[in-house]
């Protein structure tokens, strides 16, 4: 006589906690003031001293970079951003101290959260399929 084997129960892969991922946009009014996008674009600004150049680091359009930086500047008591037209280096732009420390402070929220979220998400985690 021949055993058949119960046939294994498939099951779907999961995620763990840790892939899963908070994210943290500010809104003033209306307006997304900040968000995981306009603060990579500010880190690429201060590093390439360019909005261009950062917009094709980042994968966007300089007119959305554009866009982003006016909106960033609206939402804030001061430019994050500034630009120099012109010049013997054909201008630029950079990030303010302002525009520095917000987004060390943007990073720091985000870093609490990470915290504050850690249990929820694993619980989260094991209702999830992998994607």
């Amino acid at each position: 006589m021949i055993k058949k084997r119960a046939a294994a129960a498939v099951r779907p892969a999961r995620l763990s906690a840790a892939q899963l991922q908070v994210r943290i946009r500010l809104n003033v009014g209306e307006d997304i003031a900040l968000g995981p996008g306009k603060i990579k674009l500010l880190r690429l600004i201060d590093e390439t001293g360019s909005i261009s150049a950062a917009a094709r680091s980042a994968g966007m359009s300089y007119r959305r970079a554009w866009l982003l930086v006016e909106t960033m500047n609206a939402c804030f008591v001061e430019p994050l951003v500034t630009t120099e037209t012109g010049g013997t280096r054909g201008g630029g732009a950079m990030v303010t101290a302002l525009g520095k420390k917000i987004a060390t402070l943007y990073e720091a929220i985000c870093q609490d959260a990470d915290i504050a979220t850690a249990s929820g998400a694993r619980r989260l985690a094991r209702h999830l399929k992998a994607t």
